[in-house]
């Protein structure tokens, strides 16, 4: 059986992860390495048992191959269907339906649109205008955290203090779509690994220094107890099985920050080499044991069921209003 991985800007992870898995997979048959593609052809199978997907976000191809893959037998670490329709709004709005403590947060309008939307007033016609900033600010509380919708690495984050401010970021992050959320002034920070969902190692987190600390007494039980919940509960909705997941906590309340976060950072320098030799040992066990297994845990997302709404639920329509199919 063969682990395929595929991988951007990494140099440190995918080597040492090769190698454990080949390592440990010996004895059972399994081998790793490099998925290589070349076009693929419809109804191709699949060459592959699992494959660890950190990429495809950024190329577009590997994700149309990737399904492909799904649909012809291969276990995708992650499931890329949900990662393709996956935003943070949504998982925001999921987990505090799901009791996970999560700051006051607001969806934007974009500042800017292609150019055949722009040039077309009634493209826009469900929009008001002008936004009433103040309002907004008002409702998450000032100072505040502009950031996009779906994206990660910390990129296009701006802490605004004012309605001055917060215009000013605004007006320069077309063409994403952007949340104004209430800032955590936090007296802990955490980072979670997560490995198949349910097996988390918290981490202590400077995110000034973008920092990683070991520390194995930096939360009590009780509230690592907490963070471990909650972060199973996300994973769990969500089916990520590989993420990292941040929580600020304030007054003893770990509020999750950011959990879409499907690609984390996996490299030695950063994230220390103690936890690095964790993640590299996780994953390589994590992929033996879906290429071995033929009854694992549904990488599919299920947050519906988890909120009791669906078919199944006899849900249709908006939260609230429940009829018979």
């Amino acid at each position: 059986m063969k682990i395929g991985l595929m991988v951007g800007r990494e140099y440190s992870f995918p080597p040492a992860f090769i190698d454990r898995v080949n390592q440990l997979g010996r004895g059972h048959g399994i081998s790793a390495d490099f998925v290589k593609l070349g076009g693929t052809r419809l109804g191709e199978p699949a060459e592959y048992r699992v494959i660890v997907d950190r990429i495809s976000h950024e190329v577009e191809y590997y994700r149309g191959y990737l399904k492909h893959a799904v649909l012809q037998g291969a276990y995708v670490i992650n499931n890329p269907f949900w990662w393709t329709a996956d935003d943070k709004f949504f998982n925001y709005a999921v987990m505090a339906r799901l009791g996970v403590a999560i700051p006051k947060t607001v969806l934007l309008p974009q500042k800017g649109y292609p150019a055949d939307v722009d040039i077309l007033p009634e493209s826009l016609r469900n929009l008001t205008y002008p936004i009433d900033w103040d309002a907004l600010l008002d409702h998450v509380g000032r100072p505040a955290i502009l950031k996009p919708y779906s994206g990660g690495g910390w990129k296009h984050v701006y802490k605004v203090h004012d309605r001055e401010e917060l215009i000013a970021a605004y007006d320069g992050t077309a063409p994403y779509c952007m949340t104004l959320q209430e800032f955590i002034d936090f007296e802990q920070y955490v980072r979670c690994f997560t490995f198949g969902k349910n097996d988390i190692v918290p981490v202590a987190y400077d995110p000034r220094a973008r920092q990683y600390i070991v520390d194995h007494h930096y939360l009590t039980s009780e509230l690592g107890a907490r963070v471990v919940r909650d972060a199973q509960t996300i994973n769990n909705a969500l089916g990520y099985e590989m993420n990292t997941i941040e929580f600020a906590i304030r007054d003893g309340v770990p509020y999750a920050i950011d959990f879409l976060n499907p690609a984390p950072d996996f490299e030695r320098d950063r994230i220390t080499p103690h936890y690095f030799e964790i993640a590299v040992d996780k994953m390589a066990r994590l992929v033996i044991d879906r290429a071995l297994s033929d009854n694992v845990t549904s990488p599919w997302p299920r947050w519906e069921e988890m909120l009791g709404l669906g078919p199944a639920a006899g849900f249709i329509g908006a939260p609230g209003r429940r009829t018979s199919p």
